[in-house]
């Protein structure tokens, strides 16, 4: 018997959480993600072999949520692209830890626009990372993760 968000052959499947109407939250070029998908994060425990230390690493994303965010618009708004970069790959690293897949495949757009010198134009994606980046703590909040927290 496979457990939820694994294949009968042990094949990761995304687990949409269910949590919150993710209808308004930009969806990356087309793409039909989850905003959280429960079996990576379930890969993150079994990696690091102890649940409690990975609750411990989304309850922080969590926590740190609006100081990340905030340190990317920053960069963006003095037209930083280094600062910008920096606060992205550490967004969309973070973010594909604890599952937020819409928000690292949101994170990896942007990396993608300052890779190609169009830092000035990340308005309309900046806006998609904030509005994502807020359903996806709270659809860690929402769900076994953190929800006794």
């Amino acid at each position: 018997m496979s457990s939820p968000g694994t294949s009968e052959t042990g094949d990761v499947q995304p687990v949409r959480t269910g949590s919150i109407d993710d209808s308004r939250v930009p969806t990356p070029a087309g793409s039909a993600q989850p905003i959280l998908d429960l079996a990576v994060f379930q890969l993150l425990e079994d990696q690091l072999d102890n649940p409690l230390i990975a609750r411990s690493f989304a309850s922080d994303f969590a926590k740190l949520w609006t100081l990340r965010y905030e340190v990317l618009a920053g960069a963006v708004e003095r037209g930083d692209a280094a600062g910008a970069m920096e606060a992205v790959l550490s967004l969309k690293t973070s973010s594909t830890m604890v599952g937020g897949v819409r928000l690292a495949l949101l994170a990896g757009q942007f990396e993608e626009r300052i890779r190609n010198g169009d830092l000035k134009d990340t308005g309309s994606l900046l806006a998609a990372v904030a509005e994502c980046g807020r359903a996806t703590v709270l659809e860690l909040r929402g769900s076994y993760v953190l929800r006794n927290e």
